[in-house]
């Protein structure tokens, strides 16, 4: 089960009272770069936040392995995660977090040659509380959030009952539905717990 960072996730979650933020990786060795990225997102995510008064928590999705979704084709498979951060009403700034995450892609490499190519890492923001904006360097919530499994997989995974932004599905019934459909993407396989990242289903 996933686990907390301090504390177990809060009965019903919102995504209004949340962050989350989708890791991602198919170059190299993915698992390595998500375990060594994820006290620097936790570190970045308190200084995000100082002077808010208020604890994080930090609720971390098991790890999937997924095939890849558009692009080129003969990419390497993708291991992917996702991050919910709770209790930090208000949230500060969305466009700040960005520039936080793509500092950390950088750190690791993240190079954008081609659309939806091959990653040393990815670090998408999919909401920011209630927050929406629609501009040339952000848009929220993320526009293809409900669209791909290799996403909602992991919000299933790490709360289940949670009503997803842009609709009235919880993460679960969306990621059934995603599944189910035509043409719809193998279903993400679920790594088991390592050191360096405990959860599990």
């Amino acid at each position: 089960m996933p686990s907390g960072d301090p504390a177990s996730t809060p009965q019903g979650i919102s995504a209004e009272a949340s962050v989350a933020i989708a890791l991602g990786a198919n170059l190299g060795d993915p698992i390595a770069t998500l375990k060594a990225v994820r006290p620097l997102l936790r570190s970045e995510l308190h200084s995000w936040m100082a002077g808010a008064g208020t604890e994080l928590v930090l609720e971390w999705s098991p790890l999937f392995r997924t095939a890849p979704v558009g692009g080129p084709p003969g990419q390497p498979a993708f291991v992917n995660g996702v991050l919910l951060v709770l209790r930090g009403e208000p949230w500060p700034d969305p466009l700040a977090l960005l520039e936080r995450l793509q500092g950390l892609e950088a750190r690791f490499g993240r190079q954008r040659l081609q659309h939806w190519g091959p990653r040393s890492l990815d670090l998408d923001l999919l909401w920011c509380g209630d927050a929406r904006c629609s501009s040339p360097q952000l848009e929220l919530p993320h526009p293809r959030l409900r669209q791909r499994a290799f996403v909602v997989g992991p919000l299933a995974a790490v709360a289940a009952p949670l009503l997803l932004p842009g609709g009235h599905q919880t993460a679960a019934a969306l990621l059934a539905e995603l599944l189910s459909g035509p043409g719809a993407e193998p279903p993400p396989l679920p790594l088991p717990a390592q050191e360096g990242w405990p959860e599990e289903i």
